[in-house]
């Protein structure tokens, strides 16, 4: 069975950084793109950045510029979403998800809502 945990999210202060984690199970990521997402309350979810399985990025939202980047780690079966210089409207839920039939990003976010989505991890960002 695949299985998406993500973690690393927490409380940090404007301007502050973290790393999140999404490490699968059941599976391995060599061969997959990976997509990370955010949901903040009352608003829809959202795609972040994708890391194809050639280790190539693709952005979905123009906050990303400059101050999020997406990493892969395969002998950890593992994929990173590092971000900086973060902010209020930045709190969130964060997910990764993962479809077996995408190993290249796709140019639409939308293409992972049938995959395999991990329960989240808690951002946020707050003085």
């Amino acid at each position: 069975q695949y299985k998406l945990v993500e973690s690393g999210g927490g409380l940090v202060q404007p301007g502050g950084s973290l790393r999140l984690s999404c490490a699968a199970s059941g599976f391995s990521l060599d061969d997959w793109a990976i997509g990370w997402f955010r949901q903040a309350p009352g608003k829809e979810r959202e795609g972040i950045l994708c890391i194809g399985s050639s280790g190539d990025s693709t952005n979905y939202a123009d906050f990303v510029k400059g101050r999020f980047t997406v990493s892969r780690d395969n002998a950890k079966n593992t994929v990173y979403l590092q971000m900086n210089s973060l902010k209020p409207e930045d709190t969130a839920v964060y997910y990764c998800a993962a479809d077996p039939r995408i190993f290249a990003c796709p140019d639409d976010s939308r293409d992972f809502r049938s995959g395999s989505w991990g329960q989240g991890t808690q951002v946020t960002v707050s003085s």
